[in-house]
């Protein structure tokens, strides 16, 4: 089986309800050392995404988009990881992202990036990319990365939740 063939190439998330589900589905299969980088268009859905992920994982919320302060740390409520929830968006490339120092906590917490590809894939080999496309009914392409997300066994977990 191919990694192609693990996932679905895109699942239809016609409301925000959907996609917070998603999200709370998603974090059934995710635990410390997890990464995942959202990208899409703007408005798509990456930190509604992110609410239903938090849910799923039992952290403290709320959670806001984080493109003014950049990261922010909302630790687990329920005894798991806490979830580093990143807006890239406004660096300027790899050196502001690497003075995040987001890698001494990596291996700790699931970290979400938003509109991190082409830097937050610095932080680990493995990671898994969900990128979400359209504004009123939305569609989620996931793609793993490494051996994390490229074995049959995790990439058929997430294909199971959808």
């Amino acid at each position: 089986m191919s990694p192609d063939d693990a996932v679905p190439h895109a699942i239809s998330l016609p409301t925000a309800e959907a996609t917070q589900d998603l999200g709370r589905r998603l974090a059934t299969v995710l635990h410390a050392g997890d990464l995942l980088l959202l990208t899409g268009d703007l408005g798509a859905g990456k930190t509604t995404l992110t609410q239903g992920l938090a849910e799923g994982l039992g952290v403290r919320g709320p959670i806001t988009s984080p493109t003014f302060v950049i990261a922010r740390v909302h630790p687990s409520l329920v005894g798991g990881p806490r979830l580093v929830h990143v807006d890239a968006y406004r660096l300027l490339g790899a050196l502001d992202f690497d003075d995040l120092d987001l890698d001494a906590t990596v291996d700790e917490s699931v970290t979400v990036v938003e509109w991190g590809h082409g830097v937050a894939e610095l932080l680990s080999e493995d990671y898994l990319e969900l990128e979400l496309t359209g504004e009123t009914t939305r569609t989620a392409r996931l793609t793993g990365h490494g051996r994390r997300w490229t074995g049959p066994d995790a990439l058929g977990a997430v294909r199971d939740l959808v």
